[in-house]
């Protein structure tokens, strides 16, 4: 239980997780061989998650912002509206593998958690799902959706009330029914086995990208850091590669969630990753128009990929991404996840920049339906 990114990852936990974290690893190290299980989990994907997800070309955002040929990989056609599906899918599997009837899950901005009610709805097994209460409020629509599919949803109000202290209640539930419970965390972070086995989940995203195209440059959102390590991975050395995370109200610390811009290394639900703290390695509040980016740590997949400079790393910040957002969904017809936004900020700003016969591929990782009700009560979209 010690894989590494260079010297970041591995697996830091409580003794009580230990055991079942080891037993975990050890199934997850047979299924991944086990051609059974990856033609079962291929032919879910297909017949009722919705993949392959096409590539659209935005031609007119393009022109807006002065920039080259420009693909989205759309994510957001997805069942359930976002890329997490094909980690829910994957983990479900494994966990009706070694008989596990309960399904933890923790959730930002509620995709993740849809997307494991959703599989636990699909496979037949009981979901909780915690989920900050300052999230819960800013994402309502994932919330009543959870409880449509059957999921318990648990509002924690301890911290700052946002992913981490969700992950922190989630972990505390696995240590303590871990007997018949299993823990789907849901992004390429966490202690090992997970930033391996999610990566190893989402790489179908890149993949299918392969098949149809090889883009100069390949661009995505980076909250934990699922979808973009899933988009980059059959391009790493092969592409510019670059990951956009949440810049928040201002540079200072406690005002955004730009690990890479503010943070140092250190451990952080069960991985050694950068993250943001303070000089007495207390980790501090993060602030972000979007709940999925607003989160202290980032996988440690990604810490390897910055230090090695085999992928770059930029923010967007909170004013970037809801211009964005309207951008595109005014001369595309797409609305995009807020977390996707910064990514297209990104694009906004930089793209000019960039040789005009060059071709960009962008990971829209969600639909902003989830947004929508949030933007309108704070009068930010009229």
């Amino acid at each position: 239980m010690s894989r590494r990114y260079g010297p970041y990852g591995g697996a830091y936990l409580p003794e009580v997780l230990v055991e079942p974290v080891r037993k975990f690893e050890e199934m997850w190290n047979r299924l991944r061989e086990d051609s059974k299980f990856l033609e079962e989990f291929d032919h879910i994907l297909k017949t009722y998650a919705g993949r392959p997800t096409p590539l659209t070309e935005v031609s007119s955002f393009s022109k807006a912002i002065n920039g080259p040929r420009i693909f989205l990989k759309r994510e957001d056609l997805l069942h359930t509206g976002a890329h997490k599906l094909n980690n829910t899918i994957g983990q479900c599997l494994i966990a009706k593998r070694m008989g596990k009837k309960r399904i933890i899950a923790e959730t930002g901005a509620g995709q993740h958690g849809v997307a494991t009610a959703t599989a636990c709805a699909y496979m037949g097994m009981e979901c909780v799902v915690y989920m900050g209460k300052k999230d819960a409020m800013r994402q309502e629509p994932n919330v009543k959706r959870m409880e449509l599919l059957g999921a318990e949803v648990i509002a924690v109000d301890k911290g700052s009330a946002t992913l981490k202290d969700a992950i922190n209640e989630a972990m505390r539930d696995w240590s303590k029914s871990y007997e018949e419970s299993h823990y789907c965390l849901g992004s390429a972070l966490g202690p090992h086995p997970y930033p391996e086995m999610v990566a190893f989940f989402q790489k179908v995203i890149g993949e299918e990208v392969a098949k149809e195209m090889s883009p100069d440059i390949v661009v995505a959102c980076v909250g934990g850091g699922s979808n973009a390590i899933g988009i980059f991975a059959p391009f790493i050395g092969k592409a510019k590669l670059v990951g956009v995370e949440g810049g928040g109200k201002s540079k200072r610390l406690g005002e955004h969630a730009a690990r890479f811009e503010g943070g140092s290394p250190g451990v952080l639900h069960g991985t050694y990753s950068y993250l943001l703290q303070d000089d007495h390695g207390q980790i501090v509040e993060t602030s972000s128009i979007s709940a999925g980016l607003d989160y202290p740590a980032i996988g440690p997949m990604h810490a390897e990929l910055h230090d090695e400079k085999k992928a770059e790393y930029s923010s967007a910040s909170d004013s970037e991404a809801l211009d964005a957002f309207k951008l595109l969904s005014k001369t595309e017809g797409i609305i995009p996840a807020l977390e996707s936004a910064h990514a297209l900020a990104y694009l906004a700003r930089e793209a000019k920049n960039f040789p005009k016969d060059s071709i960009v591929v962008m990971n829209l990782s969600g639909r902003g339906d989830k947004d929508l009700p949030e933007l309108f009560a704070k009068g930010l979209i009229p």
